[in-house]
């Protein structure tokens, strides 16, 4: 197989497994604590932020290598990146608003957070700090999206049926949803090396 697709294969699955966004650099937390009580909302919040990531990884890379990066304007890059994923997340939260008024009102409040998720934020300028051109930058995204769906569905399953058990009445509501998280989290260490001894990325 080419070497470039077996380099692209490894980005991927190390954005989902050993360079986690949620489970092993912790950013994007409020909503991986916050949506993930149902498994229909953590997965309609992590589409979102999937379409959010890939698109804003698409606008605000040839922005900063044909534009900011030429004209010395790097200074300029948290503030421009930070109006484009505004934006982004103001036109799909319309477009739920309209098409899909359901998953607008379970979402709630935390739909236009997406604006602040700092894992979007980092995504677009982690490809950049790391020298990606921008197929890479493309396909990680995408990775890193899914690695935010697998972590928000594996957590909103634990949630679920931490609900259905007796638990004592003093680790009732946050105390085990953050047990629960590191434990998740913690499990995630096991792939850890996975990627880099298959594919030597």
């Amino acid at each position: 197989m080419n070497a470039y697709v077996i380099h692209l294969f490894a980005i991927f699955l190390s954005a989902i497994l050993t360079e986690n966004y949620i489970l092993n650099q912790f950013l994007g937390i409020c909503p991986f604590l916050g949506v993930s009580k149902k498994l229909k909302t953590a997965v309609g919040m992590s589409l979102a932020v999937i379409a959010v990531m890939f698109i804003s990884t698409a606008v605000t890379y040839p922005i900063y290598s044909k534009i900011l990066k030429p004209h010395d304007m790097d200074y300029l890059q948290v503030l421009v990146f930070i109006l484009v994923i505004a934006a982004l997340v103001q036109l799909i939260e319309t477009v739920l608003k309209k098409y899909i008024p359901s998953l607008y009102q379970a979402l709630g409040i935390y739909l236009p957070l997406i604006t602040t998720n700092c894992a979007v934020l980092g995504i677009t300028q982690l490809v950049i700090s790391k020298g990606e051109d921008y197929t890479q930058a493309l396909v990680n995204s995408i990775g890193s999206g899914v690695g935010f769906l697998v972590a928000m569905v594996l957590f909103a399953g634990v949630r679920e049926r931490l609900e259905h058990n007796d638990i004592p009445k003093f680790m009732k509501g946050l105390p085990s949803t953050l047990v629960a998280a590191s434990l998740v989290a913690a499990s995630f260490l096991g792939f850890a090396g996975v990627v880099k001894g298959m594919l030597g990325y």
